[in-house]
C-alpha cells in the first residue's frame, strides 16, 4: 500500500481519530484538577470562617451538676491487725442529674458570609429550650467508698454550644421562676471535659430553695446563637424532643436520630424529633467524659442533626460534568467523521481537534462562570457560546450554514441531555446509559446498509493516483 492509499485508509483515519480522543483527556484532566482546586479553596474559606467568626454547633444541656465532697475515715493498721490511727479522707466530685423533659423550639434563619468569592452558609438560631429536672435526693450521688459521707455544694445549671462565640447576647435562663446568670468558669467545673467548656449558672433564690426541699425544678432557656451550616442537639432528657422551622428550601437531615416528622417545600422545611433516652446512649458517653476528666470531643456524641445544604454546590456539579468530557468529545467528533464520510468531504485532523479543545473549553468556561452565576445560568451561557463556536466553524468546515446549523443543533442536543443527567442526580446511571444507547442505536440504524469497504474505496480513488516521477519529469 502507498502512502496516499494508507493516509486516505478509514481504518487509518479512525484509528487517528481514536488518537486524537485521548490525547484531549489531557486538557480535560487538567480543568478536573483546577476543579478540585477551587473546591479545596471553598473550604478553606469555610475553615477560614470558623477560625475567625464561629463554627458549627452543638447544643448539650441544659444539665443539673451537682458538686459534693466525699469524707470517710481510711484506719490504717499494723502487721497484727491493731489500729494504729484513722485517716480522714476526702475528694471532689460532681453528680449529672438529666432532665426528665426536655423540649426545643426554635427557628433557623439562613445567613451568608463571604471569603473572597465564596459563600459559606450560616444560621441564625431563636430558640427556647424547656423542661424539668425530677427532686434531688442525696441518696442518689453514688458513693465510692463504703460508709463515706456526702456533703453537698451549691448546685449549677450547665450549659454547653460547641462555639461559645457563636452566642448572640446571654442566654436567658429561668428556673422555677428565679432568673438565673450565666458564667463561663465555675470552680470545680473548668476541667470537667465535656461540660468544662460551657457556661453555667448557679442555682439562687427560689430555685436553691425549691433544689433543697426535693421538689422538682422546670426550667426554661432562651438562647439566640450563630453557627456555620449544622446545628446539632444531644439528646439528654428522659425524653428530648425538638420542634424547628426554617425559610431554608434546602435541608439535609444527618445525626444518629432522623426527623421523626418533616416536611418540606420550596418555601422552608419544618421537623420535629423525639428521641428516648432508652435509645441513646448519650448520657453513658457525657459521663464518661465528665467523671473520667477527658476532654472529649462532642463531635462523638450521640446527636440528632440538621444541615442548611448548599441546593447545587458548583464544584461538585463541575466534577460530574466533566466526568462526561471524553463521552462528549467523542460523540462530537464521530458526528463530525459522519458528515465527512456521507457528504464526500474531507477534514482535516487539526480541524478534528479544534473540535475537541472547543468542547473542552466548555468544562473551563461552565467552572469559570458558575463561580460567579447560578450554575443553569453557567451551564446555558458556556453551553451557548459553544454551540455557535461549533456551528459558524462548521458553517464553513462543511461547506454551508444548513450544515453548520444542523451540527450546532446536535451539539444543543448533548449540551441538554448532559444537563439532564446533571439535574437528575438519582437517574443519573439510567438516562446516561440510555443516551449512549439512543446514540449508538440511531448510528447503527443510519449506517446498517452502508458498504464501509466501498466508501473506503471511493476515498482512495477520489485522492487519485500518486505520480510517478518519470511522468513527474
Amino acid at each position: 500500500m502507498n502512502f496516499q492509499a494508507l493516509r486516505n485508509s478509514m481504518l487509518v483515519k479512525l484509528a487517528g481519530l481514536l488518537l486524537l480522543t485521548l490525547l484531549l483527556c489531557i486538557p480535560l484532566a487538567q480543568i478536573d484538577a483546577l476543579n478540585h482546586e477551587r473546591g479545596q479553596s471553598q473550604r478553606e474559606a469555610a475553615q477560614e470562617l470558623a477560625r475567625t467568626y464561629t463554627d458549627s454547633q452543638q447544643l448539650i444541656g441544659p444539665l443539673l451538676v451537682v458538686p459534693y465532697v466525699e469524707r470517710w475515715t481510711e484506719v490504717q493498721r499494723n502487721a497484727e491487725g491493731n489500729v494504729l490511727r484513722n485517716l480522714q479522707r476526702s475528694k471532689e466530685a460532681v453528680h449529672i442529674v438529666f432532665p426528665e423533659r426536655q423540649h426545643l423550639e426554635g427557628s433557623l434563619l439562613p445567613q451568608e458570609r463571604y471569603r473572597g468569592i465564596f459563600k459559606v452558609p450560616f444560621y441564625s438560631l431563636k430558640a427556647t429550650l424547656d423542661g424539668g429536672f425530677a427532686g434531688f435526693d442525696v441518696a442518689s450521688v453514688p458513693h465510692s467508698e463504703t460508709d463515706s459521707q456526702i456533703e453537698t455544694r451549691t448546685p449549677y445549671i450547665a450549659f454547653k454550644v460547641s462555639d461559645l462565640r457563636g452566642l448572640d447576647g446571654s442566654p436567658a435562663l429561668g428556673v422555677q421562676g428565679e432568673s438565673l446568670h450565666f458564667a463561663q468558669r465555675v470552680p470545680g467545673l473548668a476541667d470537667d471535659g465535656l461540660l468544662g467548656g460551657g457556661i453555667h449558672a448557679p442555682l439562687s433564690g427560689e430555685a436553691l430553695a425549691t433544689w433543697k426541699a426535693g421538689k422538682p425544678l422546670p426550667f426554661e432557656l432562651k438562647l439566640a446563637l450563630v453557627g456555620q451550616e449544622t446545628l446539632s442537639m444531644v439528646p439528654l432528657g428522659g425524653e428530648t424532643t425538638a420542634h424547628l422551622v426554617s425559610p431554608w428550601a434546602h435541608p439535609s437531615f444527618v445525626g444518629r436520630f432522623l426527623a421523626s416528622e418533616r416536611s418540606i417545600t420550596a418555601q422552608g422545611f419544618e421537623a420535629r424529633w423525639r428521641v428516648s433516652s432508652l435509645v441513646t446512649t448519650a448520657r453513658e458517653q457525657l459521663l464518661s467524659g465528665v467523671v473520667a476528666r477527658k476532654g472529649k470531643d462532642p463531635a462523638f456524641l450521640q446527636s440528632f442533626d440538621v444541615s442548611l445544604a448548599q441546593p447545587v454546590n458548583v464544584y461538585s456539579m463541575s466534577t460530574r460534568a466533566g466526568k462526561y468530557g471524553v463521552l462528549f468529545i467523542g460523540l462530537v467528533i464521530m458526528a463530525a467523521f459522519m458528515f465527512e464520510l456521507f457528504r464526500k468531504l474531507r477534514m482535516h485532523p487539526v480541524q478534528y481537534g479544534l473540535v475537541g479543545l472547543s468542547i473542552a473549553l466548555f468544562f473551563l468556561m461552565l467552572l469559570a462562570l458558575s463561580e460567579k452565576l447560578a450554575f443553569g445560568m453557567a451551564y446555558a451561557g458556556a453551553a451557548s457560546a459553544s454551540v455557535l463556536l461549533l456551528a459558524a466553524y462548521f458553517s464553513a468546515v462543511l461547506g454551508g450554514w444548513r450544515r453548520g446549523m444542523s451540527f450546532g443543533a446536535y451539539v444543543a442536543v448533548l449540551y441538554g441531555a448532559l444537563y439532564g443527567l446533571l439535574a437528575s442526580e438519582s437517574n443519573a446511571l439510567l438516562l446516561g446509559a440510555l443516551l449512549v444507547f439512543g446514540l449508538l442505536a440511531v448510528l447503527m440504524l443510519a449506517t446498517r446498509k452502508v458498504d464501509w469497504y466501498a466508501l473506503s474505496a471511493g476515498a482512495a480513488n477520489a485522492a487519485g493516483p500518486v505520480p510517478s516521477s518519470s511522468s513527474a519529469n
